[in-house]
């Protein structure tokens, strides 16, 4: 470099005059070589600058080289520097880029501005190649502008670093777009096959079931073997990917031979890898296959960007299972896998449309498990879920593929199914062997149990043209096979449909009924015997009919319960009874007991004794002089919660009485634990006594607990006098029925106690 260097330099310089020199140095018309001092350190300046890889140059103001480190001279295929010197760009490439280097380096001389980081294709390369140039103007010792120098960069790996960034890009928002899998995987699959010529990409996706692997993308492969690698099984013998996935590792094969399936004219490949897609959890989703005509093996540029493939094909396949699996959480059920309500209605539509093109016809049937929640309740929630798995297990094993089931909810199920014979003898054989089916014993924790159902079934067309009709008239038959006793199947006809209509018309009048304050309240009195005094009275609730007149509460009280109305009529009662006995006492009537019926619902709510506390303070009514009649069956079905509520009721002064005492399944270790002060004998005993003598001993009997347990005790339904002397001689002095007076309004029940004409 020394000699070559300081000589063209020598020859640059010397084309100055001496004119141009600075005046305090003296004209200088050459250089001169330096001593061997200096020639040394320009020894090792020259190997150091052949040592970098980047491109260093140096070019007199016509553009001459004047100097190249070695990489410039290997890029051009020259074996010296001494080959470059006094040549142009002209004569090493295109005349066009040359010019375009010429003027830039011609403004970097000219304005004495350097010219850096620029970033520029490179010349003469066979393949992209990106530099990044720097050009300075070269200057001698005297600050004169001799020439340029200039240093390049080889920037390529970061410029394909960055396109392949804004590539992943790019292709990351289509899949936040809602790309097609498809579509997505072609685009990588173009990307690979862009940046790595000669090889040919596919991508496969693993089935549902994890048995296959099918093709989902092969832009550039020959539709002969498109169609051969459509679907690949996977396992330990299985081609090259279908090993992939079952390994999990990737497969190399340099000895495919695919031409036996390949058509005259269409390329063959000799390589084939086949790498695994896999989940964050390690679960095998997919493979990606790249082929080559050549016998070759992938190198670390191949390496690189089939990983970036990999995780962009992941990323894609594991979002389209992540919208598959919520679409499917949107129609079915979690608990079964069945399909699930909102997916009912364009199930039976399919259905129905089958039945009209195969010109037969459906039948829908509504099927409830019996006594569910006893299941739940005894033997816990995850024996009610296995209990319901098996539940829809055997129903779909009984319909195979010619029907559907669907969990509607809880422990609701619809069955659908196409059948040509829908006369009631034939519907009640088919549907009496699935329910046989499920009948049939099954081990649920720790038992062997055998739970049944009630179906209700309707047909297409016969009982109704639209899914909505269809499943009306179907749970109309449910609730009659329910209401006939359980475990039992009921077919829909016209008239369960109109007392369905009834029912629900039924239900909206009572809606409206307590918007229009249309109940009131009837009192019958308690009286005790012995001194023949109204001890107190039991608020009965009426319904004042508009058109029907004064309603009964047998016929609305089960409808009000079934429809959940029963709370708010219930906290009606207590608040106009309370407000109505404090009335009484404010007009002088003799203060008096009222007795309140509560209904289960009620009492599960876990406000409910608070809502009392606040009645009673805001009616102004003595806690004592209110009692609440609980069912014994009530508190049985939750007695440690029935018990807690009793004990906060009796807190605030209020009177508990166990209703209709003798029906329920209390023990007596469990009447001890109420928090009670009265039993109410129900009037099923009182009925027929003296007639029954099982009743008159199980009256007695009930009467002498009561006593024995400290507690007051009262008869209901008393008719007859025989009635009266009996329990009078049996220890129970209190007693309600027609014989000491009839439920009365609330002005005639004042004036019979004012005037003591009850009775």
């Amino acid at each position: 470099m020394s000699d070559t260097f300081l000589r063209a330099v020598n020859g640059a310089a010397a084309e100055r005059t001496e004119a141009e020199a600075p005046p305090s140095r003296g004209a200088v018309h050459h250089l001169r070589l330096p001593d061997p001092d200096i020639a040394e350190r320009y020894f090792w300046l020259e190997t150091i600058v052949n040592q970098i890889p980047d491109y260093i140059y140096a070019k007199d103001l016509d553009g001459r080289f004047l100097f190249a480190n070695r990489a410039i001279v290997a890029d051009n295929h020259l074996n010296d520097v001494s080959e470059l010197i006094g040549k142009t760009d002209f004569d090493l490439h295109p005349a066009e880029a040359a010019a375009d280097i010429a003027r830039t380096e011609r403004r970097v001389m000219e304005t004495g501005e350097p010219d850096l980081g620029i970033e520029e294709m490179s010349l003469g390369s066979n393949h992209e190649r990106w530099l990044m140039m720097s050009r300075v103007p070269l200057k001698d010792m005297f600050g004169r502008t001799i020439g340029v120098a200039g240093v390049s960069r080889d920037i390529t790996a970061r410029k394909s670093a960055e396109h392949l960034i804004e590539i992943q890009s790019r292709l990351l928002e289509k899949v936040a777009e809602g790309m097609e899998l498809a579509e997505f995987l072609e685009e990588v699959a173009g990307m690979v096959e862009t940046r790595l010529p000669g090889i040919h990409a596919a991508f496969f996706v693993c089935a549902s079931d994890g048995s296959e692997l099918r093709l989902a993308a092969a832009p550039s492969l020959p539709q002969a073997l498109v169609d051969y690698i459509s679907v690949v099984p996977i396992g330990p013998d299985a081609p090259g990917c279908g090993r992939a996935a079952w390994l999990g590792e990737r497969i190399i094969i340099t000895d495919v031979d695919f031409s036996r399936c390949l058509r005259g004219g269409e390329e063959s490949y000799r390589s084939a890898w086949s790498v695994p897609i896999t989940s964050a959890e390690g679960q095998a989703i997919g493979t990606a296959a790249f082929y080559s005509p050549n016998v070759m093996e992938p190198d670390k540029h191949h390496d690189e960007l089939i990983a970036v493939a990999i995780h962009l094909a992941r990323i894609a396949i594991e979002r389209r299972m992540a919208e598959d699996r919520i679409r499917f959480l949107a129609d079915h059920d979690t608990l079964t896998g069945l399909p699930n309500r909102s997916m009912l209605d364009r199930s039976l539509k399919e259905a129905m449309q089958k039945a009209e093109r195969k010109r037969t016809s459906l039948a829908v049937a509504f099927l409830d498990v019996d006594n569910f929640k006893l299941v739940n309740d005894s033997l816990g929630h995850a024996s009610g879920d296995e209990l319901l798995k098996v539940m829809a297990q055997r129903m779909s094993d009984f319909l195979g593929g010619w029907g559907r089931v669907v969990r509607v909810g809880g422990d609701e199920f619809v069955v659908h199914m196409l059948i040509d014979d829908t006369s009631p003898e034939a519907l009640h054989a088919r549907f009496e062997t699935l329910r046989n089916r499920l009948a049939a014993p099954l081990p649920i924790g720790g038992m062997e149990l055998q739970a049944t159902c009630s179906l209700g079934i309707a047909c297409y067309p016969d009982h109704g043209r639209t899914p909505s009709e269809l499943l009306a008239n179907a749970d109309a038959a449910m609730y009659h096979a329910k209401a006939s006793g359980r475990d039992r199947l009921a077919i829909f006809s016209r008239e369960m449909a109109e007392k369905a209509r009834l029912k629900l018309a039924r239900t909206e009048e009572l809606r409206r009924a307590l918007k229009l304050g249309e109940f009131e309240l009837h009192y019958q009195p308690q009286c005790h015997l012995p001194s023949g005094t109204i001890t107190g009275a039991e608020a009965l609730v009426r319904w004042r009919h508009p058109v029907d007149g004064l309603v009964p509460p047998g016929a609305f009280i089960p409808l009000a319960e079934e429809s959940g109305l029963i709370a708010p009529l219930g906290d009606w009662v207590l608040e106009e009874a309370c407000r109505q006995a404090r009335a009484w006492q404010a007009e002088g009537l003799p203060p008096l007991v009222v007795s309140v019926n509560v209904s289960p619902r009620q009492f599960r709510e876990s406000g409910w004794v608070e809502k009392v506390r606040q009645t009673l303070d805001r009616t102004g009514l003595a806690p004592h002089f209110l009692e609440l009649e609980i069912t014994e069956s009530l508190i049985m079905e939750d007695m440690a919660g029935a018990v807690e509520r009793m004990n906060a009721l009796a807190a605030l002064g209020v009177t508990l009485a166990i209703d209709d005492f003798g029906t329920g399944y209390s023990s007596l270790s469990a009447l001890k634990s109420f928090p009670v002060s009265r039993l109410k004998i129900d009037r099923s005993f009182v009925a027929d006594i003296p007639r029954d003598a099982d009743d008159m001993a199980i009256t007695s009997a009930i009467i002498s607990l009561a006593q024995k347990l400290d507690l007051s005790v009262i008869a209901e339904g008393v008719e007859t006098e025989a009635q009266a002397v009996f329990l009078l001689q049996s220890g129970c002095a209190d007693m309600q029925g027609f014989l000491f007076g009839r439920p009365l309004p609330v002005d005639d029940f004042a004036r019979a106690i004012k005037t003591g004409a009850i009775g």
